[in-house]
């Protein structure tokens, strides 16, 4: 299908939905496009005070990760704040571009980007649609780019909650020796990688931290073969606790885990029902969070563009402790990792990013 063909069908489609549905759009692959309903099932009617359209990365909304986060926050904004809300989920390989486009030129309320991979693209139609809000997760501005006023790039201390788990690693593994496994070689996963070692040899000095990548693509977070290969791997060379930060790659560390019945650490949402027999705790990014927190400040009237940034004291980041996980994951060890996350807000423990 060409471009321009694929532009139109998106923009019909968006408009002529008017519950949450599905249609396959395109050659090749299916782009999932969704529209407004309200908490109660009811359709949406009349003019709804606030619209807001959301674009997933790679894994789509129920990706039991990073997206899955955001599309919990646009369900909130909608049950919570009875805004209008849509979606898109391109296809493997899609322009996602195109789909932010598509929002944007109905001229909603507030397009978000889920991934830093919509970066360009937010700055650019930034400036093209000054009255539209925009939001990137996990957005960086690009070389000598200056942040548009109706553009908020949110951002999140992930290495502050990957210390935490790092430190719960050191303080449950038997072999002194736990693993980490990134998606995408790319600075965002490395702050994972470096606050989680750092956490490890707060509790263990002489705990070994084996670390390895799924790639340099942005399909290294969709490659769930090639996860369970890297998690192996290390469990093969003793490490009885491996962290990812991987996206649908980390499908495969679980697998492994079950494999092994060995332990394993989840990432942005809580991942326990993935693996219960070996997820041990997840680090939580709390992208719902900041998803509702823009629609409250563009309903207010309170929207700035510029960067905001989330970790432990924003409650930003955290771990998961709850009945689900209690049997593996002790209380003194939940007690040790609240005192040490008390530290870092108070700027006792300083968090290495890099």
């Amino acid at each position: 299908m060409r471009p321009n063909r694929l532009i139109g069908g998106l923009l019909a489609l968006n408009v002529a939905l008017i519950s949450i549905g599905a249609l396959a759009i395109g050659d090749g692959g299916a782009t999932t496009v969704g529209s407004a309903t309200t908490a109660g099932g009811a359709t949406t009617t009349g003019s709804p005070r606030i619209h807001v359209g959301l674009v997933f990365d790679t894994g789509g909304k129920n990706d039991k990760s990073f997206n899955e986060a955001a599309w919990r926050g646009l369900q909130r904004a909608r049950d919570e704040l009875g805004v209008s809300i849509e979606f898109i989920e391109p296809s493997e390989g899609a322009d996602r571009g195109t789909a932010l486009r598509t929002l944007a030129a109905r001229h909603l309320d507030l397009v978000i980007g889920v991934g830093f991979i919509f970066g360009r693209d937010l700055e650019r139609l930034a400036d093209k649609f000054p009255g539209v809000h925009f939001a990137g997760i996990d957005y960086s501005p690009s070389d000598g780019v200056t942040i548009p006023p109706n553009l908020v790039g949110l951002r999140f201390r992930e290495q502050e909650g990957s210390f935490l788990v790092g430190a719960i690693a050191a303080m449950i593994t038997k072999t002194q020796v736990v693993g980490f496994v990134g998606g995408m070689r790319i600075p965002l996963i490395r702050k994972f990688e470096a606050g989680y070692t750092a956490g490890v040899h707060y509790v263990c000095p002489a705990c070994r931290v084996l670390a390895a990548y799924a790639g340099s693509e942005p399909k290294a977070f969709s490659d769930p073969t090639l996860g369970q290969e890297l998690a192996t791997a290390q469990y093969d060379d003793g490490a009885d606790v491996i962290f990812h930060a991987a996206g649908k790659t980390g499908d495969g560390v679980f697998a492994a885990a079950r494999e092994r019945d060995a332990k394993a650490i989840g990432v942005d949402s809580d991942q326990f029902a993935m693996a219960p027999c070996c997820v041990v705790t997840s680090m939580v990014k709390r992208v719902d969070v900041a998803v509702v927190q823009e629609v409250r400040d563009v309903i207010a009237g309170k929207f700035h563009g510029g960067l905001r940034e989330l970790g432990l004291a924003e409650d930003g980041v955290t771990f998961v402790t709850d009945d689900h996980n209690r049997a593996l994951l002790p209380a003194d060890v939940v007690q040790r990792a609240n005192q040490i996350r008390s530290d870092i807000i108070a700027g006792k423990i300083a968090v290495p990013d890099r």
